[in-house]
């Protein structure tokens, strides 16, 4: 218990900006599953079971919509797609999670990959809770955050257009901060110049996914180019 107890408050502060961002995202899907005629009970239910916040904007249109199964996989696969080459590049540090393992991938969301490949834990700290409980966090800020969301927009009226915006303005505030939290920009220039590249070629509606493999491929060619150079300075 002692253990558990150190890896959550060591885990804690770490996902404090995340808070922040996902009560008030997750208030603006509450409120946006309410004004649809969506209660308390399925917003809490669908934050807790989908947890995936651009997946759930998207899964109120087919809620509200002729439901079309086909069109619904190939939209959250396109909108998710990006979760599968974070699920690759976690596979070593989920390795030896034992019975954590399920949840930790099934809570893998952009915040929470972000801590977990970039904060160390504390010497002393077990790496396994300390994950857990940073991915445990994150989704209860998720939950909390709709539920309340679903509260207001039962008991008052709002006008919702452009409240899916919060979404996109997460995502660059997420970007900032990695952007001056890491000294080598090259990733995140490439992804910038492989998105608006797939965006012009393919269009808004279809570019996540080539977009996600002109970027993997393009750090997995520099990643080669930078070992090989690396072996050559070794050898001279």
């Amino acid at each position: 218990m002692k253990e558990k107890n150190t890896a959550f408050k060591a885990a804690f502060p770490h996902t404090i900006p995340v808070f922040t961002g996902f009560i008030f995202l997750g208030i603006a899907y509450g409120i946006l599953m309410s004004s649809k005629g969506y209660g308390l009970g399925w917003t809490i239910l669908m934050s807790t079971i989908v947890y995936a916040g651009s997946a759930q904007y998207v899964a109120i249109t087919f809620l509200t919509t002729a439901f079309n199964p086909i069109y619904a996989l190939l939209m959250t696969l396109m909108v998710n797609a990006r979760h599968l080459f974070y699920g690759i590049s976690m596979i070593d540090k989920y390795r030896d999670m034992g019975a954590l393992k399920p949840y930790l991938i099934f809570g893998l969301c952009d915040e929470t990959f972000s801590i977990v490949c970039s904060a160390e834990p504390p010497e002393g700290v077990d790496r396994k809770w300390f994950s857990f409980y940073i991915t445990l966090l994150d989704h209860i800020y998720w939950v909390l955050g709709s539920a309340v969301g679903a509260v207001l927009g039962s008991m008052l009226s709002f006008n919702t257009r452009g409240l899916d915006f919060v979404l996109t303005a997460l995502f660059v505030v997420i970007f900032l901060g990695q952007w001056k939290s890491q000294k080598d920009h090259k990733p995140a220039i490439t992804g910038l110049v492989c998105s608006v590249a797939c965006l012009i070629v393919f269009g808004q509606s279809s570019f996540i996914i080539p977009s996600m493999i002109a970027i993997l491929a393009v750090l997995l060619i520099s990643r080669k180019k930078d070992s090989g150079d690396s072996e050559k300075e070794t050898v001279q």
